[in-house]
């Protein structure tokens, strides 16, 4: 089968390929502008995430049900760029997208998180952009009803209807003697007539009033402006149901419930014109959605395209149950039928999990892959080995990615008017002590550099706005790193609680 391979642009112009036109390469070089090193661990999810494209484009309906994804451990030091891939999958994917932490489950029965409440985040999420698309498809619909609302808000309609003579019951209670009925009926239509010439000017008047208002509101002039508007508010008040396990999954269904179902209140709040726009713009859009429409997209992206990051699954690996903590093999036997594919049921429906991609990570320092049950491993048949980051490594995190730290401080400080400069004698010396630090004490990968990029900008952070004239460029070079870093890295006790 040929893919369609054509550059095709983003919308804010970068020029680069979008993901369902993009090669297992050109992902990993997506994920290289912002993640150093880490080859193998790059390459395994940018093959999943293509073979996840292959098999929706597969025209046999039965065959494309039976290929499942082939699910992920990447097994890594803290601070390797675990994390960081994945977080950086999901910005490129645009798929549904969900991290959480395995040690945040209990085994069913006691008191905390179920394993099948991060499906239902997972649909949330999908909900949301979803929604988001669809608000972004009625943009347009939506800002004229908003301008109508407001200039109604702005120019309320003071006309009212006045029953009189005009009505011809009340002509007859008024006038009871004949003889002068037909000259009342004629001076009623004259002032009838009147009255509509009136109207009608009236009418010209408003309308000219309301082009001039709709110019102001286009060009900003009134958003400073207040005026008082209706919002919705809930129908309940948020109220805790249930201490059973799960229990706050389902508060938050019963109130989502008994919402839909409750009427509406309404609430008279004075607001500012511009925040009055985003209220009823809002409104306006969740008129214009079909939110039946917005569910069923959602539940199929979940499952067709859901990707769920679960990380530490280190913690929970052992088959000891000894001890006061819940039995880490526990929560491992409630991830196996939804690793291997079962049901959810969510308020919005039910979810099938076949086809989510699980991407789990963690740093194994204490246990081994093999800790965990022979079940669970089985659904993970793909292991990736993350590498320990070199001193080139720390060097190039400085600097090479798109958002680096070095840019990162320099944009900053350039708010308070400083120039803020690093040489390359610095970076390297920086790079080295960060490299060294891991060595002699816990390895905390790329994180070491945040700590010590803190440190050593503190007092030029703390001064930045007295400081006046020459003071406001600041040049970071090797000897001022050393004057800021050196007596704290070679003190092993300051080390391990500064740095």
């Amino acid at each position: 089968m040929e893919f369609n391979q054509t550059s095709v642009e983003y919308a804010d112009g970068r020029g680069r390929p979008v993901l369902e036109e993009m090669t297992p390469r050109q992902i990993v070089d997506e994920l290289d502008r912002y993640i150093v090193g880490q080859k193998a661990a790059k390459k395994a999810v940018a093959l999943a995430i293509r073979n996840r494209m292959r098999r929706q484009r597969i025209t046999d309906a039965a065959l494309q049900e039976e290929i499942h994804p082939k699910n992920i451990i990447m097994i890594g030091p803290t601070g390797c760029g675990k994390t960081e891939i994945a977080r950086r999958l999901a910005r490129l994917t645009g798929a549904p997208f969900v991290k959480v932490e395995a040690t945040k489950f209990t085994e069913v029965g006691y008191v905390g998180r179920d394993v099948e409440s991060m499906i239902r985040d997972l649909l949330m999420n999908a909900i949301n952009v979803v929604k988001r698309e669809a608000s972004e498809a009625v943009e347009e619909q939506a800002t004229k009803h908003t301008e109508e609302r407001l200039l109604d808000y702005l120019i309320p309609d003071s006309r009212a209807e006045s029953k009189g003579p005009s009505d011809p019951m009340n002509l007859f209670r008024a006038f009871s003697d004949l003889s002068k009925f037909g000259q009342q009926v004629q001076s009623g239509m004259q002032a009838e007539q009147e009255k509509q010439t009136a109207s009608g000017e009236e009418e010209e008047r408003r309308r000219r009033l309301r082009e001039l208002m709709r110019e102001k509101l286009r060009s900003g002039e009134m958003d400073r402006r207040e005026i008082e508007i209706e919002v919705e508010m809930p129908g309940i008040p948020m109220i805790q149901l249930s201490n059973a396990p799960g229990g706050e999954d389902f508060d938050s269904q019963i109130q989502n419930m008994l919402g839909d179902m409750l009427p509406k209140k309404r609430k008279k709040r004075r607001v500012t014109v511009e925040e009055a726009r985003r209220i009823i713009h809002q409104q306006e859009s969740e008129k214009l959605i079909d939110p039946d429409r917005v569910q069923s997209e959602a539940i199929k992206r979940t499952e067709q395209m859901g990707i769920v990051f679960l990380d530490e699954i280190d913690k929970i690996a052992g088959r000891g149950a000894q001890g006061p903590d819940v039995s880490r093999e526990g929560v491992q036997r409630d991830l196996l039928p939804i690793v291997e594919g079962s049901t959810v049921n969510t308020r919005y429906g039910a979810v099938r999990t076949d086809h989510i991609l699980f991407i789990a990570a963690g740093a194994f320092h204490m246990s081994r892959p093999a800790d965990l049950i022979p079940e669970l491993q089985g659904r993970f048949p793909l292991r990736v080995e993350l590498e320990k980051l070199t001193r080139d490594d720390f060097r190039r995190i400085l600097t090479a990615p798109e958002n680096s730290m070095t840019r990162q401080a320099v944009e900053l400080l350039a708010v308070e008017g400083i120039t803020l400069t690093f040489t390359d004698d610095a970076l390297d010396e920086i790079s080295a002590m960060a490299y060294d630090l891991n060595e002699k004490t816990e390895n905390i990968g790329a994180r070491r550099l945040y700590t010590m990029m803190e440190q050593l900008l503190e007092d030029v952070s703390f001064d930045a706005p007295e400081r006046q004239g020459d003071d406001r460029n600041v040049v970071i070079d090797k000897a001022y790193v050393q004057a800021r870093l050196k007596g704290i890295v070679e003190n092993r006790d300051l080390s391990q609680y500064i740095l």
